[in-house]
């Protein structure tokens, strides 16, 4: 799925981007909230960690729980 295809069926269009860029990793509850019912939350996260976005919470995944993904993944690979 290319990047505009998933993005335009992302259950994030409309909501604040304020939302996903919490001032810490406990207030990002709201955005994990809009991520779980969303239906490219996959095809999101792995876009998050291709192109190593630092910050907001992409896929449902924090920025740390971002890099725990990519630590486990080289760690298997």
């Amino acid at each position: 799925m290319n990047n505009l295809t998933w993005r335009k069926r992302a259950a994030c269009q409309g909501v604040d981007p304020d939302v996903f860029y919490p001032v810490s990793e406990e207030d990002a509850d709201t955005a994990k909230a809009v991520c779980a019912q969303c239906p490219v939350r996959e095809a999101c996260l792995e876009y998050a960690l291709a192109y190593r976005e630092r910050d907001g919470v992409w896929g449902g995944a924090t920025e740390r729980e971002r890099r725990r993904i990519v630590r486990q993944r080289r760690k298997t690979a």
